[in-house]
């Protein structure tokens, strides 16, 4: 029990985790873009990444340790339905890793880089997105904990 509990407290703190680089991400985005928010968004885009990647492995941890069990999830198409969104999410989100990549080396060689308004523009619509999405994996997980299957 006390392996179930410490997995999904571990799963809930890192899915926060996410929400919150992903608003400051998106704050970020609203203001004039210079050098100093160029280096926070890569950071922010790191930690982000992190925490995504840990957050998988402790669902998958809670998979095979949690006190449901894998065949519970196997069957349960809310589960499926939020890992799906969860894949999405992950396949979104790589433009703007590469955008903030490219922008903070751009930067290094010239020191008065800004990166351009359509560009900043499409990384903050998709950011935005992301988050909804990331609505949508909330309610998938509250139907998942109290319906299972049909």
């Amino acid at each position: 029990m006390l392996t179930d509990l410490l997995l999904a407290a571990f799963h809930h703190l890192l899915v926060f985790a996410m929400i919150s680089m992903l608003v400051a991400e998106s704050v970020l985005l609203r203001g004039p873009i210079d050098a100093a928010a160029l280096k926070r968004l890569a950071g922010l885009d790191a930690g982000y990444g992190m925490s995504a990647m840990l957050l998988l492995a402790v669902g998958i941890a809670r998979l095979f340790y949690g006190v449901k069990g894998l065949d519970f999830y196997q069957h349960n198409p809310w589960f499926h339905a939020k890992f799906g969104v969860f894949v999405a999410i992950a396949l979104l989100s790589i433009l703007p890793t590469v955008r903030f990549l490219r922008w903070r080396k751009a930067l290094k060689h010239d020191p008065a880089f800004l990166p351009p308004a359509s560009q900043v523009r499409i990384v903050r619509v998709l950011i935005r997105f992301e988050l909804i999405l990331i609505a949508v994996i909330l309610i998938c997980a509250a139907a998942m904990a109290r319906y299972g299957g049909f």
